[in-house]
């Protein structure tokens, strides 16, 4: 029997992130003060419209400075924190697989996000996902949202024994947004990155 999770059905992408005055600009009193994304989508792959159907929720937000590691002892700016819900309907074989991650890294620009997550919880056929780091992107466009992941179709890696092989995600890393998104809506909101805290 499949093991399916609740709630992941449609899924979505919204960003929403804070603006960070600059020299010479007015402050905006209502101005957010962290990145974020949250919201709902679904995309098909150009090449394989109707074999490929997957669907992203995010729910994520920027913390940064969390995430203390060697040479950063207080995090980096990019810390972030969430979750990221994906089924994969596969048209040929009549299944649906899907997954949740924990949302490591967040960094935006505008109109355009990208986010990391490792895989925490998995349907049978993609349990070997567990503990995998994955990344995401996200563009926000006036003329159509689209969505970017990093395996099945780019990250591709040559070993030193001349053999590819699926390469490993770093944080935050991820490929432009290629799939156009067919139903659902994502925004983001852009948030510069804010300086390191200072030690009392």
């Amino acid at each position: 029997m499949r093991k399916t999770f609740r709630g992941l059905g449609t899924a979505a992408v919204v960003v929403t992130a804070t603006l960070v005055a600059v020299p010479g600009a007015s402050a905006t009193p209502h101005a957010p003060k962290t990145a974020s994304v949250g919201g709902a989508g679904e995309v098909r792959l150009t090449f394989a419209p109707d074999r490929d159907v997957r669907s992203f929720t995010f729910d994520a937000r920027a913390t940064p400075y969390t995430r203390p590691m060697p040479g950063a002892p207080h995090g980096l700016p990019t810390d972030a924190t969430g979750t990221v819900r994906v089924a994969h309907r596969v048209a040929a074989d009549g299944v649906t697989v899907r997954f949740a991650a924990r949302v490591d890294c967040l960094v935006t620009a505008a109109r355009t996000a990208t986010l990391t997550a490792v895989v925490t919880e998995a349907d049978a056929p993609a349990a070997g996902l567990v503990g995998r780091r994955l990344g995401f992107s996200v563009y926000d466009g006036p003329g159509g949202d689209r969505v970017g992941f990093s395996w099945a179709v780019v990250n591709a890696d040559q070993g030193p024994d001349g053999q590819w092989r699926e390469g490993t995600v770093g944080t935050c890393m991820a490929p432009a947004p290629f799939a156009p998104v067919t139903d659902g809506d994502y925004v983001v909101r852009h948030a510069e990155l804010s300086p390191p805290p200072t030690d009392s």
